[in-house]
């Protein structure tokens, strides 16, 4: 499959073989890019074990943003490795158990529901959706567009549908959104191709009335970069009613220093260009609804980035709650959306339904 996982990228994902990269420290994203200091990362001492409870949201707790800066190397990419924060399951099996419940939740939702597979979006071989409908649709329905993880070089939209049953019950179809993940995508090309999906969805499904987002982890980063778009560049202004941010991030310069940027090959202006935290806009009167949820068993830097994109978009005038949600980590946060009773299930539900 042209957008399934490299051949041993799941040892790298688990945080297992780091390399850092050499990357640059923060500038300015406006104009011209002003030459960045180098980053000075301490000597490792050795990891700092998290408690699984991390940052509390909102409440100013924590490193400010930067902060990574002063952590080792060795301290960063425990930071940014997920699958080494769980209390569920060791960071050599999590990852693998990940996958056997958003494959089995996918097949499932194929096997129930009236489904449009592998729809062409663009020319591009990752470019192509799969469309869950409502069981009962009405003349118009929502659509929830679901962005996947994996840290913009695994998982595709093939293992995406999962969330699909406890939202086509409700009349709400599902968008499981397919891109050209690295190496052979770029985070330029990530960031258009989901931009570029939603445009071909408001021109071939005027039933559609009422898009919602949802990202999850890298696919959060996607979604929240939507929230810049200026769409006079697509002559299309799709009708985003919300968007939902699981356990994302929003400043990519830390990713930089890790492992994950192996794959990805960024720069440092890459990154700065990518960053939904340095392209805030203010919001419109007729902005969407931001829902950030993060979990309790997120890293603390994946909690604090949360943390201060809500922040800043507050600050520009957003309507933004946040869902700090207990008892689950990077992975099962968003998992359990399969189930009908999951809190975070019941919030969307009643986003959308606000909304109708």
């Amino acid at each position: 499959m042209g957008d399934g996982p490299a051949p041993g990228l799941w040892p790298r994902l688990h945080g297992l073989v780091p390399a850092l990269g050499s990357g640059l420290a923060s500038g300015t994203a406006n104009g011209s890019v002003p030459t960045p200091p180098p980053l000075r990362l301490r000597p490792s001492a050795g990891r700092q074990p998290g408690n699984g409870n991390g940052i509390g949201i909102g409440t100013g707790s924590g490193p400010t943003m930067g902060g990574w800066r002063d952590m080792s190397a060795e301290e960063l990419e425990d930071h940014y490795s997920p699958s080494r924060w769980s209390p569920r399951l060791d960071r050599d099996t999590i990852i693998d158990a990940h996958l056997a419940v958003t494959a089995a939740g996918t097949e499932r939702a194929r096997a129930s529901g009236q489904t449009l597979l592998h729809v062409p979006y663009g020319d591009g071989d990752g470019e192509k959706l799969d469309i869950y409908f409502p069981t009962d649709p009405s003349e118009t329905f929502p659509a929830l567009v679901y962005i996947h993880g994996g840290y913009w070089q695994c998982l595709s939209k093939d293992d995406s549908g999962f969330a699909a049953p406890p939202l086509v019950s409700q009349g709400v179809a599902v968008v499981a959104v397919g891109y050209d993940i690295a190496p052979k995508g770029h985070m330029d090309t990530m960031v258009l191709q989901v931009r570029r999906s939603l445009v071909f969805l408001v021109e071939h499904y005027p039933r559609i009335r009422g898009i919602y987002l949802c990202g999850h982890s890298a696919g959060a980063h996607l979604a929240a970069m939507v929230l810049s778009t200026d769409w006079t560049e697509f002559q299309v202004v799709p009708d985003i009613k919300g968007v939902v941010l699981v356990s994302g991030l929003y400043d990519l310069e830390p990713i930089l220093h890790t492992y994950v940027n192996d794959a990805l090959n960024m720069s440092w202006e890459v990154a700065q260009r990518n960053s939904p935290m340095r392209h805030v806009t203010p919001a419109v009167p007729a902005a969407c609804e931001v829902l950030m949820a993060v979990a309790q068993h997120d890293s603390p830097e994946f909690r604090r980035q949360s943390q201060e994109y809500s922040q800043a978009l507050r600050a520009a005038g957003w309507s933004v709650s946040v869902l700090d949600l207990a008892g689950v980590d990077h992975f099962d946060v968003i998992e359990r959306l399969s189930e009908d009773s999951y809190v975070l299930t019941q919030v969307i539900l009643n986003m959308i339904s606000r909304a109708r």
